[in-house]
């Protein structure tokens, strides 16, 4: 007896229907808020985390100003501690939840990115999401090292900064000012380091040539140090200049795996390069006689219209209410 096959035919997945448009609006609207419940439930988790933590990333944060002389004071009992200063009875719990939170969104960010990837991944090609795997293990790396960056230019520019000012060795810094500022920097420096990362994606998309993108290092080196200008918060030359400086090194880095992507792609060696436009074509000439054309044959006769009847009479008109 033929054996009988108990699997069930199961039909496409998620992630097919949405790649083949087969999925519906609504159906659209259902997974992203399913996304969006499933990203929520991971940063509660990382914010859980980062609750329980938070005393050691202050720590962290805090040992730029407290390497600082001017930050220590004796307390009740007589020994030296690293002092802040405090406007409102809530700037220590707010300070923990804020904390908190940027803890929270980067340990739950593989599984907010994950669900923002699955979601938008069916609408990408194949060799689109082959180049985003690539760009987003790129990206990391990347962010974290502007991240280091800028807690190494706040460790050695804030002396200055504090020692440049007229209250030079009399002061402490307000709690939460000093946090929003070494977390901006971090921020800021980490955002910034994504800049060859554009670069990149407007060369392997073709837009745009590593040759025409080595012609703007003029512009493009004015603008870092511009935006380093602009955007830093920390006034002092140190961290301005650090910052252009990287973000030069990291354009002039995109540009070279630019130029070996077009290397591999073969951009700049097409067939016609360097030949004159008024110059003629190698290409032997194929000359084809033309002939006669085909006899057209006569038309065809159109029968008569035939005679329509007359209308009824309007007393013998009936229509479907009558």
């Amino acid at each position: 007896m033929a054996s009988l096959s108990l699997r069930r035919n199961k039909g496409p997945s998620k992630f097919e229907q949405a790649a083949d448009g087969s999925m519906t609006l609504i159906e659209h609207v259902r997974e992203l808020r399913n996304r969006l419940f499933i990203a929520s439930l991971g940063v509660v988790a990382g914010l859980i985390v980062g609750f329980i933590i938070s005393d050691w990333v202050f720590d962290l944060l805090s040992g730029p100003y407290c390497n600082l002389k001017t930050s220590w004071a004796l307390n009740a009992e007589g020994k030296l501690e690293c002092k802040y200063l405090t406007l409102a009875a809530t700037d220590g719990l707010i300070i923990r939840l804020k904390l908190a939170l940027w803890v929270g969104l980067i340990v739950g960010a593989p599984v907010w990115l994950y669900q923002l990837w699955a979601f938008i991944a069916p609408g990408l090609h194949r060799h689109e999401r082959k180049w985003a795997y690539v760009f987003v293990a790129i990206a990391a790396p990347l962010f974290m090292g502007g991240a280091v960056l800028a807690y190494f230019v706040v460790q050695h520019s804030l002396q200055f900064i504090m020692e440049a000012g007229v209250l030079r060795s009399s002061q402490q810094l307000e709690v939460t000012a000093y946090i929003g500022f070494v977390t901006t920097m971090i921020l800021l420096f980490g955002v910034a380091f994504e800049f060859p990362l554009i670069l990149l994606m407007l060369n392997f998309t073709g837009v745009v040539t590593a040759k025409r993108l080595l012609s703007w290092w003029r512009a493009v080196v004015f603008l870092c140090f511009a935006f380093a200008a602009i955007a830093t918060p920390d006034p002092g030359p140190f961290g301005m200049t650090l910052l252009a400086a990287c973000m030069a090194l990291l354009y002039f880095v995109a540009v070279g795996v630019a130029f070996l992507n077009d290397k591999r792609k073969g951009v700049g060696k097409e067939l016609y390069e360097g030949l004159d436009d008024d110059a003629i074509s190698t290409l032997e000439e194929e000359r084809v006689p033309v002939g006669a054309s085909d006899p057209i044959a006569a038309p065809t006769p159109i029968d008569a219209p035939t005679s329509v009847d007359g209308p009824r009479p309007i007393e013998r008109r009936f229509d479907d209410m009558t």
